[in-house]
């Protein structure tokens, strides 16, 4: 079993612990844009990044594809594709989702959580000209 084969196989295992038992709690945008104001010293939205990655188009994509920003190897060889339960499991642990990663900020409620999951998948990505 190579390397990429054994991340895989962990990440799988994180998510599934993480989410185990529990259903992911109903997200209210509303609220998860308020919330996200505890994101808002490290991400934008658009624009340039700032010391995380801009967040508008980050619900379904591949985690460390974002233009303009250098991801870390751990979150760019991850093999993520953010959804609500990577999105859910990652931003309660960051560092037990994916080793390396240079996310330290966690959300510890689940609620907050889903409700800025929900925020993050009413910004569609910006579509090209």
């Amino acid at each position: 079993m190579d390397v990429r084969t054994l991340r895989g196989a962990g990440l799988a295992l994180a998510l599934l612990a993480a989410s185990a038992g529990t259903a992911l709690a109903a997200g209210d945008p509303v609220k998860g844009k308020a919330e996200f104001s505890r994101c808002s010293g490290c991400h934008v939205l658009t624009g340039p990044a700032f010391a995380g990655p801009a967040l508008t188009g980050v619900y379904g994509r591949k985690a460390g594809s974002a233009p303009g920003f250098h991801f870390s190897k751990a979150l760019t060889d991850s093999g993520i594709t953010w959804d609500d339960t990577s999105l859910d499991a990652f931003l309660a642990a960051p560092s037990k989702v994916v080793p390396g990663t240079n996310m330290f900020s966690q959300v510890p409620d689940a609620q907050d959580r889903a409700d800025v999951i929900a925020y993050l998948k009413t910004l569609s990505a910006p579509t090209a000209p």
